[in-house]
């Protein structure tokens, strides 16, 4: 992740699972790529493609978890060692994502090889899986994830909605609207940086004329078109 974007409190990663498929010296190379969280849910994706590709020689894989991609490995499943998982992960670190920021995480890559009877040599090998990686992200659906303040801003009934339509207006991002026998909460989320607190704290002072004062509500992580 580059420092901009880890000081933003921003990353990117896959919006859906995404499949690609190439065939190099009668090998083939099925690549699919899933959006993973944790290590456990990094090893099921490679559990499901042993069972689906069962007849495979090799699952290689490697992902990245995490907003600061702090977890990182890789296996190259009986391939010669460093040919397949290693440059499986640099594909994944070193691709550039929105505006050259190299920060995709939460991803994890299995590269499915059917031996096609002619051998790549190491290089070869090394340059199949990379491709192969590389390739499936050219095509693969991304999406930000931005850390955000979570805000309930009290509102009477009747004012409610009228106050959630000039929060949105004005460009605020509304979760909705949870009304109580007390009242009415509005939850809005604001990107997680002093700049963007301070104008959201202003703008709302506008609309209430200084009546209404945001509650806390903690800090969550958001996709984000």
């Amino acid at each position: 992740m580059s420092d901009i974007d880890a000081a933003a409190g921003r990353y990117t990663t896959i919006a859906a699972e995404h499949r690609s498929e190439l065939e190099i010296k009668r090998s083939r190379f099925i690549t699919v790529l899933r959006r993973t969280e944790t290590e456990e849910q990094a090893r099921a994706l490679v559990a499901d493609l042993r069972r689906e590709f069962h007849d495979a020689r090799h699952h290689c894989s490697a992902f990245v978890l995490g907003p600061a991609r702090e977890v990182q490995r890789s296996s190259d499943d009986g391939e010669p060692s460093g040919t397949a998982g290693i440059p499986m992960l640099e594909a994944l670190t070193k691709r550039e994502t929105f505006r050259g920021a190299t920060d995709l995480s939460d991803i994890t890559a299995v590269t499915v090889r059917y031996f096609g009877g002619i051998l790549l040599g190491a290089g070869g090998l090394v340059r199949a899986y990379s491709e192969s990686v590389s390739s499936a992200l050219a095509t693969a659906p991304l999406l930000r994830r931005r850390r955000m303040q979570l805000y309930g801003i009290p509102a009477g009934h009747s004012a409610a909605g009228r106050l959630e339509n000039d929060l949105r207006t004005a460009g605020v991002s509304v979760l909705g609207t949870e009304y109580s026998a007390a009242g009415a909460s509005i939850n809005v989320a604001l990107p997680d940086t002093p700049e963007a607190l301070t104008a959201f704290h202003a703008r709302l002072a506008a609309l209430t004329a200084g009546a209404s004062e945001p509650v806390p509500l903690g800090t969550e992580w958001i996709d984000r078109d």
